[in-house]
């Protein structure tokens, strides 16, 4: 495919992050997960952006979850606050299935907006498997309802979600990108900084799931396999020389 499984535009100081992939339902797969990877390291390095909208392409999904002919290996490097450590408030605009991934998606974010044919599952239970991270949901929504998404892995529909607090606002699906992008262009207009300080307090202040903890920390150790140090070690071994290092 030509088009890019994941788009960003930035246009003042929001950046709009969009699933490109409508006619699989924004299924979830590797090139979809290093796209979002990069989406989130392009924010937190664009000193314009102050706030990300993130949607999926079409109105039949957000994202229909993983695809199960082509399971993403390392869904937790798409994931805002795991993968990536984004301290920029990101708002979801959701239209059509959310599913398993999208849905770990969408707890991530700190506003979410539905468009009215919204429908939220996390299926996992049924096929056999499960990821973990979701477990946050139940410090996003009270427990014994997170449990009844989590454990019958039936959908609800945009109006519980809004009931229980999953969802700020539930609008028609001409209205949801206008009203997603009312609500970042009033967020771009206030202050940066505490805006970025009250979205890390928040932050540390939810609990965290196990398998979110081990994700966070995999993406720490990823950064440094990456880094010049790692390669700089392994070259003054094999050179027999002392390494030097810059913290790069």
């Amino acid at each position: 495919m030509s088009e890019a499984p994941v788009t960003y535009q930035s246009s003042g100081g929001i950046a709009l992050i969009t699933i490109n992939r409508p006619d699989r339902m924004n299924r979830l797969d590797d090139a979809i997960v290093e796209g979002l990877y990069a989406a989130w390291r392009r924010l937190m390095a664009a000193d314009a952006d102050r706030v990300a909208v993130l949607t999926g392409a079409g109105e039949r999904a957000f994202t229909a979850g993983a695809d199960l002919k082509a399971l993403p290996t390392s869904l937790y490097r798409a994931i805002p606050g795991v993968g990536v450590a984004v301290d920029k408030p990101v708002i979801g605009a959701v239209a059509g299935w959310v599913v398993g991934g999208g849905m770990v998606l969408t707890t991530m974010c700190d506003i979410l907006i539905a468009a009215d044919n919204a429908r939220f599952s996390y299926p996992e239970v049924k096929v056999g498997f499960t990821g973990g991270i979701i477990s946050n949901l139940a410090s996003r929504i009270p427990h014994k309802i997170a449990m009844e998404l989590l454990l019958l892995g039936e959908p609800i529909d945009a109006k519980r979600a809004y009931e229980v607090g999953y969802v700020n606002r539930v609008v028609a699906l001409a209205d949801l990108m206008p009203t997603a992008m009312d609500y970042a262009a009033r967020i771009a207009a206030t202050a940066p900084l505490p805006s970025r300080a009250l979205k890390r307090f928040v932050m540390q202040t939810l609990p965290k799931s196990p398998t979110e903890m081990g994700g966070m920390a995999r993406a720490e150790v990823d950064a440094i396999f990456a880094s010049e140090d790692w390669a700089e070690g392994r070259s003054a071994f094999a050179d027999k020389r002392p390494p030097v290092y810059r913290g790069k």
